[in-house]
């Protein structure tokens, strides 16, 4: 990983330093060329100002030429009249010459072009004179040349010597911004560490925090995949005995009736144990959509209060329903197993002679759903651990009415998934109240 970011960083480095050499030579040529093009200028002026005998002179034209400079006179038809580089006489016409051309047009013209009487890349200056003619000054790129030779040279050994800097800082950085990070992947428990980027502060501690929660996760795994052996390992045994008993010849015909009986039992509890471990695995599942759609609360929590008619008349506990229809975004088939899930606690843990109420009703712009009952209550230090996973507050009861441990748990994963809100109030002796406000 280190090296691949360094080489990211020296690419992009790369790129960068190119780029402004690039830029910079192509700004300083043409910074360099308008300055050569205002300095000929100026000498056109001067030499137009001295007229034709400056120019004849043979000394004046020695000068010229240690100068690099170079005049020319052509005339009104191209026609070259003097150069002080070479004999006019076998000079082409000029007439077609990008700059005289511009001077003819507009007075004056300019260019940079390859002179095929010097051979040289030559920038040139041209001015039509009052007669016609035009006058035009050129100064060869020898020292153009040698000046952006020189400057490529110097930015190369600068541009080399900032690549050398930048995989310095690449490597020293690299190291520094992921040190941290391996510091972690080696000791995901350790405490904060010194010498951390303020930026990456959030990032290393979101890490530390997906590793407590996977722990978290592992751990309740483990603790689930427990729970669950433990609790279909009872009624597995129950099964296994009674059944070997019958099998054995050893129960007479009351005990084989009351064997079977308590077969019966143990299988339905296990089957209840499953489906209640399959709903939860279902609500445990990030990819499971479930459809919602409008629904009526009330008439929900009625059909749900006829279902469970007998299993209250067992117990001899009273069913009732308060409210009005309210309607509620929701999962139906969750929504029964909700109601189900807050009945049948009702009922199982109540008292003979005890009620339980269901009320549906409109509160502050939402719906409140409330199932209270009149049973045994739960002590305060047991309230906030109702809704773990196989909690049971009286276990031996629990098992004793066929409950799971699991009912209010999947009440709970039911409310998350509808983003709805779930409190819990109870009070030994006195009953217990569920509210779930959508």
């Amino acid at each position: 990983m280190k090296k691949k970011i360094n080489i990211q960083f020296i690419t992009v480095s790369s790129f960068a330093v190119l780029a402004t050499a690039v830029a910079a030579m192509a700004l300083f040529y043409n910074i360099f060329k308008n300055q050569v093009y205002d300095d000929i200028k100026g000498y056109t002026h001067i030499i137009q100002a001295l007229g034709q005998g400056f120019w004849e002179s043979e000394e004046d034209k020695a000068q010229l030429r240690e100068d690099g400079i170079r005049v020319t006179l052509v005339k009104k038809d191209g026609s070259v009249a003097y150069d002080s580089s070479a004999a006019q006489n076998v000079m082409p016409n000029h007439k077609d010459r990008p700059e005289i051309k511009e001077a003819m047009r507009h007075g004056e013209g300019a260019t940079v072009r390859s002179s095929a009487t010097s051979s040289l890349h030559t920038f040139y200056y041209a001015t039509r004179l009052e007669n016609g003619d035009i006058l035009r000054v050129a100064k060869d790129s020898e020292n153009i040349s040698l000046i952006l030779g020189n400057m490529v040279a110097l930015i190369v050994i600068l541009s080399l010597a900032i690549l050398a800097l930048c995989g310095s800082l690449s490597r020293y950085l690299t190291k520094r911004l992921l040190s941290p990070i391996e510091k972690l992947a080696s000791n995901p428990d350790g405490t904060s560490q010194s010498h951390i980027y303020h930026e990456i502060t959030p990032f290393i501690q979101k890490i530390k925090e997906q590793h407590v929660n996977i722990l978290d996760h592992a751990r309740m795994r483990q603790e689930f995949t427990a729970n669950v052996s433990h609790e279909l390992k009872t009624p597995l045994t129950a099964i296994s005995g009674y059944a070997e008993l019958i099998e054995s010849g050893m129960a007479g015909q009351e005990d084989t009736k009351h064997f079977a009986s308590e077969i019966h039992k143990s299988s339905n509890r296990l089957l209840t144990l499953i489906n209640d471990i399959l709903k939860l695995s279902e609500l445990d599942d990030k990819e499971q959509e479930f459809q919602f759609e409008q629904m009526d609360l009330y008439q929900a929590a009625r059909s749900c209060l006829d279902m469970m008619d007998v299993q209250a008349a067992k117990q001899e506990v009273e069913l009732c329903l308060r409210g009005v229809p309210c309607v509620v975004f929701a999962n139906r088939n969750l929504m029964d197993e909700l109601l189900y899930n807050l009945c049948s606690n009702g009922i199982r843990y109540n008292n003979q002679g005890g009620r339980v109420v269901v009320e549906v009703s409109p509160f502050h712009g939402r719906v409140l759903l409330s199932v209270k009952d009149t049973g045994i209550g739960i002590p305060k230090e047991h309230q906030e651990r109702v809704f773990e996973r196989f909690y049971r507050v009286d276990k031996g009861r629990s098992k004793q009415t066929g409950g799971t441990g699991l009912g209010l748990a999947i009440v709970k994963h039911i409310v998350a998934q509808h983003n709805a809100e779930i409190l819990l109030e109870s009070e030994p002796g006195k009953g217990t109240e569920v509210k779930i406000l959508f």
